[in-house]
């Protein structure tokens, strides 16, 4: 996405302070942090996912208190715009809501640049419909594909399911460079980047949010913690894919329940920009304090298999860099 999905009033600013004011101490706190004493200087750039780009303006807040003179900038590219960034050297990290193609490792290969992957929270693609919405609470990932899929046809309610209402389907979306829509398309469609075209494509949520709200009949699917921003304003749709239906929850998500619309949601560095030491330790920073950044910004935490294997990525990033 090319623009910023969140809101960027109270409601951010509440987030952030909650983030700031979080006590550092829990989870990681015997080895966290690489605070040496030494002042850092420079700049990191940060570019891609607006929807991992909170995650990384609440790091960057966050770690501008321990090097106040380290200037971490966060731009909303799109996953697809911002791994593009990170094989021309134009950015340090890459954010992404989903893993990195063939075709990007390509690029990256073919420039010689070189890349660590960090997974630092989880996302649940959450369905949203009008509040207004009474008939349904639940859908099916076969009614999800039939509303969704190339060429569909469906244009009133009453089609997804003859006990529904026969209103207008207003249909609301990320557009084609966003990381949501590769995985959406992919989990529902069966192929990444297949979609009917006929719908309200847009690079900022808030559209989708007003569409849908304003629509008895509408529907949009973004992040989880973008719902829960706007959940006065709608509703959550439960997924059912085969098992029953289950709603989008952090439990859920972390014990695999809620799918196939939970994901995880990365941080790719550079090789090149982890040799600078105000990169590195900002990385070594987001990384050993994702469990307080991922609770503040209102995203799913790391289940424990996951803490796991970012430790251990961790570990093997330190030691590389000696």
């Amino acid at each position: 996405m090319n623009a910023s999905r969140r809101p960027s009033g109270i409601v951010r600013a509440a987030v952030l302070t909650s983030v700031a004011t979080f006590t550092l101490s829990a989870c990681w706190s015997a080895g966290a942090g690489t605070d040496d004493g030494k002042e850092l200087l420079g700049k990191v750039m940060v570019d891609g996912s607006s929807t991992v780009a909170p995650l990384a303006k609440a790091a960057a807040e966050l770690y501008a208190e321990k090097q106040p003179k380290v200037r971490v900038s966060v731009g909303t590219s799109g996953t697809g715009g911002g791994f593009k960034k990170l094989c021309s050297g134009h950015a340090d990290i890459s954010d992404a809501s989903r893993l990195i193609k063939a075709k990007e490792r390509a690029a990256c290969a073919e420039r010689g640049v070189k890349y660590e992957e960090f997974s630092v929270a989880n996302d649940a693609l959450t369905v949203v419909v009008n509040k207004r919405a009474s008939w349904v609470d639940c859908l099916s990932t076969r009614q999800l594909k039939k509303i969704w899929q190339p060429g569909s046809r469906i244009h009133s309610w009453k089609q997804v399911d003859p006990s529904f209402p026969d209103v207008p389907l207003k249909l609301y979306g990320p557009g084609s460079d966003s990381g949501t829509f590769d995985y959406f398309t992919k989990a529902i469609n069966g192929t990444e980047g297949a979609s009917r075209a006929d719908y309200t494509s847009t690079e900022d949520d808030n559209v989708t949010v007003r569409g849908v709200s304003r629509a008895r009949g509408g529907m949009g699917y973004f992040g989880f913690s973008y719902f829960e921003e706007n959940e006065n304003e709608l509703k959550s749709v439960m997924i059912d894919s085969g098992d029953g239906c289950v709603v989008p929850s952090v439990t859920s998500v972390q014990n695999g329940t809620y799918k196939p619309l939970s994901r995880p949601l990365f941080i790719y560095p550079t090789a090149k920009a982890l040799k600078r030491p105000e990169v590195e330790d900002f990385v070594e920073y987001f990384v050993e304090h994702h469990a307080q950044i991922t609770a503040g910004t209102q995203f799913i935490p790391l289940n424990s298999q996951q803490e796991d294997k970012l430790r251990d990525d961790l570990k093997k990033l330190k030691a590389a860099a000696g």
